[in-house]
């Protein structure tokens, strides 16, 4: 198991250019993004070429798509002061990192990801016998590990990608990790620590490598987090040697789950624009509210009185995402004795949603009448990531002998 520095306690997470964004999207991931960019230093990205992976035919709308959706990111919260927003064909590193890894890469590994025969499947129109969509998993791992983001927000249907991320890193470090003085180097970084740390570190070494302790692990990689006098690279060297392995080049990231998203269409299944059954974050307050008020109810209410059943009623599941306690208890009463009507009870839907998106359609038209600060945000963001990813590259070229003689 190999340890991810705080140093590298960075968050990955990326989006599929699909334009302007609806409740969906804003519920299942941008809230947790709102989150995540207070705690942690956080990469959010666009992954364009991701989008060609399936889309290779069609990418004229891709520029326009990715404008769109960068603005609902920034209407809907998320701080260019707090994160990195980029776009993903615009830092080269990525698909450099991908060729590389693509070098060590068992073919085996990238046919048994589960989303790779579940895709081809559900999109038979397409000719997905590509390259590109055998390796979109392994450009995935790419962009964690350019970053070596150490917390990759994901649902459990996306858990697979990660441990594949993570095997990749892991053979990567067996392979390139046991560089030449590797220990000499290890043990010239260990006496930065001071002689009292150094012993100590020493002993809980022993104590895990010989007997397994676990807990002597963790504190010793406390220990190495706590010191200030050790570069980055002695930090990795020392990581790699406590646990009996090389030089720590590329952390093994961690999935950190997100709660699924539980805001559903209009018609209660998944909110999706194929459906045609979104709302989306920019829509005007009157098309929000009429289509909200003619979603439809529980089939079972024919006539005002004729008693429901909520959870046998799309209007309900939203009553999940924006009512309290008092007020679900108020539907569950009302529909179960026909006391309030179907208008009567997506009410305090209506005013919740449009209160929710009030501030978010303003912030739209500001960055929609002012393009440069988008860019401006994107350019930004793209020159810092690329910072990050070059010194990724530097250290992956010197581990596989790349350079200049």
């Amino acid at each position: 198991m190999t340890s991810v520095s705080a140093t590298h306690a960075r968050v990955l997470s990326g989006m599929r250019p699909t334009g302007r964004l609806h409740l969906g999207h804003y519920h299942g991931v941008l809230k947790n993004w709102l989150a995540l960019q207070h705690e942690y230093e956080c990469f959010f990205f666009v992954a364009d070429w991701h989008a060609l992976t399936t889309h290779y035919d069609n990418p004229t709308q891709i520029p326009e798509s990715i404008r769109e959706m960068v603005i609902d990111w920034l209407a809907a919260g998320i701080n260019p002061g707090s994160a990195t927003l980029f776009v993903q064909s615009r830092v080269p590193e990525h698909a450099e990192l991908h060729l590389l890894l693509s070098m060590i890469t068992p073919l085996g590994w990238l046919e048994r990801v589960p989303s790779y025969k579940d895709q081809q499947e559900r999109l038979k129109e397409k000719d997905l016998a590509t390259y590109g969509f055998l390796g979109y998993p392994l450009l995935q791992s790419a962009d964690i590990l350019i970053y070596k983001a150490g917390q990759v927000p994901v649902g459990e249907d996306q858990v697979a990608h990660v441990e594949l991320t993570r095997e990749i890193a892991r053979r990567f470090n067996h392979i390139y990790g046991r560089e030449l003085g590797f220990e000499e180097k290890a043990e010239e970084a260990k006496r930065k620590m001071g002689k009292k740390n150094a012993k100590l570190f020493d002993q809980l070494k022993r104590a895990y490598q010989e007997q397994g302790d676990g807990e002597a692990l963790a504190v010793a990689r406390a220990l190495l987090e706590g010191q200030a006098n050790l570069t980055v690279a002695d930090r990795e060297r020392l990581f790699g040697f406590l646990e009996g392995g090389g030089r720590v080049i590329l952390p093994e990231p961690t999935p950190l789950l997100t709660k699924a998203s539980k805001m559903p269409g209009l018609d209660g299944q998944k909110m999706s624009k194929s459906y045609g059954n979104t709302i989306a974050l920019r829509d005007e307050p009157t098309d929000v509210e009429k289509a909200l008020r003619t979603m439809p109810t529980d089939p079972a209410r024919v006539r005002r009185t004729d008693p429901g059943d909520p959870e046998k009623c799309p209007v309900w599941q939203f009553h999940l995402v924006y009512s309290n306690e008092e007020v679900r208890e108020w539907v569950q009463q009302g529909c179960r004795t026909a006391g309030i009507g179907c208008l009567d009870c997506k009410r305090p839907i209506i005013d919740a949603v449009l209160a929710e998106l009030a501030p978010m359609r303003e912030r739209v038209r500001e960055y929609t009448a002012q393009p440069e600060l988008v860019r401006n945000v994107l350019n930004d963001g793209c020159e810092r990531a690329r910072a990050v990813a070059r010194e990724t590259m530097e250290e992956v070229r010197h581990a596989m002998s790349l350079v200049m003689l």
